[in-house]
């Protein structure tokens, strides 16, 4: 009797636990079913848009659906954000965000989502290579001499950025506390401005993209020191890091990776998840990225997740320590 009811009670057990899985695994393998929207917080014809189309271009074939990218710039990239927050947790509609998704609810009043609760991660797809570059005027050839100077000439530097509150300011702004060094903040409208001021000596110093500030690099018209990553990276390895080259523990990484709607099913996470890490992995799709001065990433769904905890910590340290709002 006792093992006929072990017995009853085992087949119950398997029994639930495979009417549970089988609406997962049916799911898994229907998705998807329909096209699919990646919504893009920047308009078309930056580097982050020709990367959306890249990847939209490659992982459509993989998904046997067409992958549509939807710029939908504004509010510091909050617009892009709020929308895909409140679409239907279906894996329909994606989120290709960056950094600003989690320093915009520190900077700005009003957002309507939360960048942990209101998203559920797929993977981190690339870091954008940031390069300390400086006026080719300036007396320093490191980030250790950089420091040194600013320090015996307080005051005197100033830092560019492309915006309040954009990750080149807040970059800069953590450089200046570690450094213990004071520099004034002028904040451009974009890359371009910016760069045309340093290389002109208006400006003495700036964190930017080197996707940007690359060609003023290999023309000579700008003084690259180091990347801001805690690694060297893949775009430009011969450039140390600014933690290696003279300010210890320095790490910036603005990062660009997927999110879905929080709530999207377990599985559609999972196929998203496998073959946009199989797209990234194509040698043709890595030396492109290369040439637009990102690196490659790929990360799990949990690596990403814990990645963006850490990431928000340091910047509302930043934030708060700076006393920084957006315009």
């Amino acid at each position: 009797m006792k093992t006929f009811l072990m017995k009853t009670v085992s087949a119950t057990v398997l029994a639930v636990a495979a009417s549970l899985l089988a609406p997962a695994a049916a799911l898994a393998q229907a998705y998807p079913e329909k096209p699919i929207r990646m919504v893009l917080p920047f308009p078309p014809g930056g580097v982050t848009d020709i990367l959306a189309r890249a990847l939209a271009e490659k992982l459509s074939p993989r998904l046997g659906q067409p992958v549509i990218v939807d710029n939908k710039p504004g509010a510091g990239t909050v617009l892009a954000s709020d929308f895909v927050a409140r679409a239907p947790a279906d894996g329909y509609t994606l989120l290709l965000a960056a950094s600003s998704l989690g320093t915009a609810p520190l900077l700005y009043d009003k957002v309507g989502y939360d960048a942990i609760k209101s998203f559920a991660p797929v993977t981190q797809v690339a870091s954008v290579v940031h390069v300390l570059v400086v006026n080719q005027e300036l007396p320093v050839k490191s980030v250790a001499e950089l420091v040194a100077y600013a320090k015996q000439n307080p005051g005197k530097l100033n830092y560019a950025s492309t915006g309040t509150g954009t990750s080149t300011h807040l970059e800069g702004e953590l450089f200046k506390s570690m450094a213990k060094a004071y520099m004034v903040h002028i904040p451009y409208k974009g890359s371009g401005p910016a760069l045309t001021d340093v290389v002109g000596g208006q400006v003495s110093v700036m964190i930017d993209a080197l996707g940007s500030s690359g060609p003023f690099i290999k023309s000579g018209k700008l003084r690259a020191l180091a990347v801001t990553t805690a690694k060297r990276s893949q775009s430009i390895p011969d450039l140390p890091t600014v933690a290696e080259s003279g300010l210890p523990g320095y790490e910036a990484m603005p990062w660009l990776g997927l999110m879905a709607p929080a709530g999207t099913p377990q599985p559609v996470i999972d196929r998203l998840h496998r073959e946009i890490v199989e797209v990234l992995k194509e040698p043709e799709l890595r030396e492109r990225f290369k040439g637009w001065g990102l690196d490659i990433i790929g990360n799990t769904p949990a690596e990403f997740a814990s990645f963006l905890r850490r990431d928000i910590d340091q910047w509302a340290r930043v934030i708060s320590s700076a006393k920084i709002k957006a315009d």
